[in-house]
């Protein structure tokens, strides 16, 4: 049976994540718009993770922005 990937959308701080492994940013167009920032995509304890900064790298975004 395939494993599920796991989405992760974090907020201010977590740009490291412990074991996060073969991290790799990918732009993703969607039907809703832009996103904050490219997606990190990797592994975490065998599994398939996909991150995205919730106000983009370096908190770009602003709460009121989003």
């Amino acid at each position: 049976m395939a494993k599920n990937r796991v989405g992760i959308i974090g907020g201010s701080g977590l740009y490291e994540i412990e074991g996060f492994k073969s991290q790799k940013w990918v732009r993703i167009k969607t039907p809703f718009g832009k996103p904050s920032d490219d997606f990190l995509t990797g592994t975490l304890a065998g599994r398939e993770v996909v991150f995205l900064a919730r106000h983009g790298r370096g908190h770009r975004i602003l709460p009121g922005e989003l």
